[in-house]
């Protein structure tokens, strides 16, 4: 995109910096060498092991809810009053997506309250899915499961992420692929877990048993994170000037266009995986093996996507994750009769559009160059919000889509009950790419 105008005035706001607590070179030297080495050391590991594991189990349990919306939508009591199953998941994520600002300038403002705040989500989490067990509603299962548990897993994952910041200074790309990767791996074991536990016991033993592993997970795991930078108490932390002239320029807005209609389309296929598994005949495990692949694929989508970021404009990264979205969702889900054409969907699928979020350090790089000047860290959380306007309004609307049913005639997945949330799926990943067009056109 073309660099905006130079008579555009600047607007800047005293508001707290995001992502980015404190930087380094913030600190005199004397502090500097008292400070324990980053990059290394028993402690950094710690902080890196720490958050993997907070990753896996914040974002993975939502991520691979499809296998409990198949058990909801096929055993009583939700079976017959399923309206709102769908939206579960997308507002456990959209939550954690949409407040990310909030939770971030808080932390910066009171970072005493860091680790109290990352105690106290683990409880409400495990409050959530214990509570959620004894309900019989749609709607108490999504006020607990959705609700709850999003502010539960907002109030402990971004905590954690302050002080993975600190320890990774030159080697952060890599420590934030490592932790991000999480997800990825949370994605080849969450599923057929929850397969088996749901099929053995029932969803009400297994809500508590995840109750009870993210409590015995995430407890140590927040103990062993210390932080690496001194904290400073509220009262005496200091705000920054922050340029906020990019909100005045297309670019920006075109960005988060894109990315809220990728966001749309991203988490469809991993709601409805399971059910249309199901519904075309495929195996009971069909489901999760295809939301393992994904979300394995995914891990090498976000190194791909890292990688065109880094060597070329972002907008060629967004092109390329586009262009093998639409093809997937397309070709490959459109046509799916077998298996074998399922998986080759989600694999192709995982590689580009699951990796689309790691393009967001490159939007950011993007708007700096039109000469704003701005933090990555408060991009990237604009960006989680319009992620999560995506995954909040993607439940609701594929159930109304799956209402509609297939398109008559039409061969494969198409004339299947999935089929408008195929073509619909498909038309928001093209969308995705509008920052292409926009680049093209020098939009301003």
């Amino acid at each position: 995109m073309a660099p905006s105008s130079p008579s555009l005035s600047a607007t800047t706001a005293q508001i707290p910096t995001v992502l980015e607590p404190m930087d380094i070179e913030d600190l005199s030297p004397l502090d500097s060498q008292s400070l324990p080495r980053a990059d290394g050391g028993k402690q950094a590991w710690l902080a890196l092991a720490g958050c993997f594991t907070l990753e896996m189990l914040v974002w993975g349990f939502p991520y691979a809810f499809g296998v409990f919306q198949d058990f909801y939508l096929t055993h009583e009591p939700f079976s017959s009053s399923p309206t709102g199953i769908a939206a579960i998941a997308t507002t456990a994520s959209g939550i954690m997506f949409l407040a990310s600002p909030l939770v971030a300038i808080a932390i910066q403002r009171f970072p005493e309250w860091r680790r109290r705040a990352s105690f106290a989500g683990i409880a409400v989490m495990a409050i959530a899915l214990i509570a959620a067990s004894f309900v019989s509603s749609t709607a108490a299962l999504l006020g607990l499961q959705g609700v709850l548990y999003g502010v539960g897993g907002l109030t402990v994952y971004f905590p954690a992420m302050y002080i993975c910041d600190e320890w990774f200074v030159k080697r952060k790309g890599i420590a934030f692929a490592v932790i991000w990767s999480g997800t990825g791996v949370a994605g080849a074991i969450v599923p057929f877990l929850s397969q088996w536990l749901l099929d053995s016991f029932g969803f009400r033993t297994t809500l508590r048993v995840w109750a009870v592993i993210i409590v015995a997970l995430a407890t140590p795991s927040v103990l062993i994170m210390r932080p690496r930078l001194p904290i400073v108490p509220s009262g005496s932390s200091s705000l920054r000037s922050i340029d906020l002239s990019f909100l005045r320029q297309a670019p920006f807005w075109i960005f988060c266009l894109g990315n809220v209609m990728q966001s749309i389309a991203y988490f469809l296929p991993q709601l409805w995986i399971p059910s249309f598994a199901r519904q075309i005949g495929l195996p009971p495990l069909a489901g999760p093996l295809a939301l393992c692949l994904f979300s394995l694929a995914a891990v090498g989508g976000y190194l791909s996507q890292g990688a065109l970021v880094d060597r070329y404009h972002v907008t060629t990264a967004i092109f390329v994750a586009t262009l093998g979205s639409v093809v997937s969702v397309f070709i490959f889900w459109g046509l799916t009769t077998s298996q074998p054409m399922l998986y080759v969907f989600v694999i192709i699928w995982g590689l580009t559009g699951g990796g689309y979020a790691a393009n967001w350090s490159g939007v950011a790089m993007a708007i700096k160059q039109s000469g704003v000047h701005v933090e990555t860290g408060l991009i990237i959380s604009l960006m989680c919000v319009s992620k999560g306007i995506g995954s909040l309004v993607s439940g609701p609307i594929s159930e109304q889509l799956l209402l509609a049913g297939g398109m008559r005639g039409s061969k494969g997945a198409y004339g299947t009950e999935y089929g408008a949330i195929i073509l619909f799926t498909g038309i928001c990943l093209a969308f995705g790419g509008i920052a292409c067009v926009g680049r093209l056109a020098k939009w301003e």
